[in-house]
């Protein structure tokens, strides 16, 4: 078990569904329309062209354009444009995704060997397959959108920098700032905290190089061999331990014909931090909504009485706020019935004015949830540096995407205790049925819009 294990399970799945996603839905959708061309510009060697409705950097072009390369040596070198180009159908930029899947696969295996030593081979390959089989990155997988990508990138820095190799973590985080500019919030998050690591680290290797240079004195050879002998357990137990705890347009209303830009205007969406909270805490259901679980939450609280209690109605305040003014209903999100989030809005948070409300109090546990479990392995500044990422990241976003919460759940999923089998594959069966499930509704059950042409999908 390890990281052949993991690629191939992920190519066990993602060939054959990308094969049959690709002989349903042959040509571009969704944001496919924009991205595709726009590779295909690149593939003939058109690489000043720019499509202005497109708002990411051209991260995925460059990427596929090196997969194809790497897939098809001979036209790369016959050259150019006349040989390339053809290559770039959709099919095969898409596969590129599937690509980046496999890596991420194996990057998340490796990130849980980093992060957890303790957790074995195997169940770190469980964990991986696992990530790679989460609803939403599944499904993108099969798509030619910039999240996979993003992804890989993101978690490579994350792996470098846990490793201390800093010049090539820092290379892999300029490398996520081209699929997705918020990265840059990834790259600072983990700048910092490699820094801080870095920086504690420094008295081990000090004392370490100061009990070296007392060896060439002869005369207390043996008394420094035996103290030697004594304190390098300490010293790796020390080091051990440091590493674990640092670690387009919608159908009908002619209103909401508004370019790519317009839609992704900054706003001040208070709400998208707290959806986080309960989508990451649902992501990972029997560590945080179980009897045992709020029992040990209720009681983590009644030891520090006097500032849990003050944090919670600070919490519940704040939400209340964020609730109430800073809850962004985005023309898309209310038009746009593409989209779960669609449904999700009208059927439970819309379903009547009190619903918002009474959200408040679960978004609160699932945040506490979170930070709690977050706590037992890692720093208050960590902790701490997260949370604040995680509201840099969301609140500018004011449109309700669950692909913009991929990269934030899965480091709260690397960072999380592990989970018992019977659980984990609770979680990978009920994983796998929403995957097949929005996989059916994509592929099987599509419809059509009364004022506009082509056939529509459901698509998370």
């Amino acid at each position: 078990m390890g990281r052949l294990a993991v690629a191939a399970a992920v190519a066990a799945w993602a060939v054959p569904v990308a094969a049959l996603v690709n002989s349903v839905v042959p040509d571009p959708y969704m944001d496919e329309i924009f991205h595709v061309p726009q590779a295909q510009r690149y593939c003939r060697g058109e690489f000043l062209v720019w499509d202005p409705m497109i708002t990411t950097p051209p991260g995925l072009y460059y990427i596929s354009l090196a997969y194809l390369a790497s897939l098809f040596p001979g036209a790369w070198a016959i050259k150019v444009a006349e040989a390339f180009d053809p290559l770039c159908t959709t099919a095969l930029l898409r596969s590129t995704n599937v690509m980046m899947a496999m890596v991420c696969g194996v990057l998340v295996y490796d990130l849980l060997l980093c992060i957890k030593p303790g957790i074995g081979k195997t169940k770190a390959t469980a964990y991986a397959i696992l990530v790679a089989l989460y609803p939403v990155h599944w499904f993108f997988t099969f798509l030619y959108y910039t999240d996979v990508a993003s992804l890989a990138a993101v978690l490579a820095m994350y792996l470098f920098c846990l490793k201390k190799r800093f010049w090539v973590s820092a290379m892999f985080g300029a490398i996520s700032i081209l699929f997705r500019q918020t990265n840059i919030i990834w790259m600072l998050f983990f700048a910092a905290n490699g820094a801080i690591t870095y920086v504690q680290d420094l008295p081990v290797s000090d004392y370490v190089s100061h009990k070296n240079s007392r060896l060439t004195d002869k005369s207390s050879t043996e008394v420094l061999d035996r103290d030697n002998t004594a304190s390098a357990p300490g010293l790796r137990r020390r080091r051990t331990n440091s590493s674990i705890s640092q670690s387009r347009v919608v159908s009908g209303s002619t209103n909401l014909h508004i370019s790519a830009k317009e839609a992704h205007v900054v706003s001040p969406h208070f709400a998208q931090f707290l959806y986080f909270g309960l989508v990451s805490a649902a992501a990972l259901l029997p560590l945080h909504f179980t009897p045992r679980r709020v029992s040990e939450l209720f009681r983590w609280c009644a030891k520090n009485k006097t500032s849990s209690s003050l944090a919670m109605l600070v919490a519940l305040g704040l939400s209340f706020v964020a609730v109430h003014f800073f809850s962004i209903a985005h023309p898309y999100l209310l038009a746009d019935n593409r989209h779960y989030t669609f449904y999700i809005w009208r059927k439970v948070i819309q379903a009547h004015w009190m619903m918002k409300y009474i959200l408040i109090p679960i978004y609160v546990y699932s945040w506490f949830s979170v930070i709690n479990i977050l706590g037992k392995s890692q720093t208050r500044v960590w902790v701490l540096s997260f949370v604040f990422a995680v509201a840099l990241v969301l609140v500018p976003a004011p449109l309700v995407e669950f692909r913009y919460y991929t990269i934030p759940l899965v480091i709260v999923v690397l960072n999380s205790p592990v989970i018992g089998n019977c659980r984990l594959l609770a979680l990978g069966s009920a994983y796998t049925a929403a995957d097949l499930c929005t996989l059916v509704m994509f592929l099987f059950k599509p419809f059509h819009w009364e004022h506009e042409t082509g056939t529509q999908r459901f698509i998370w």
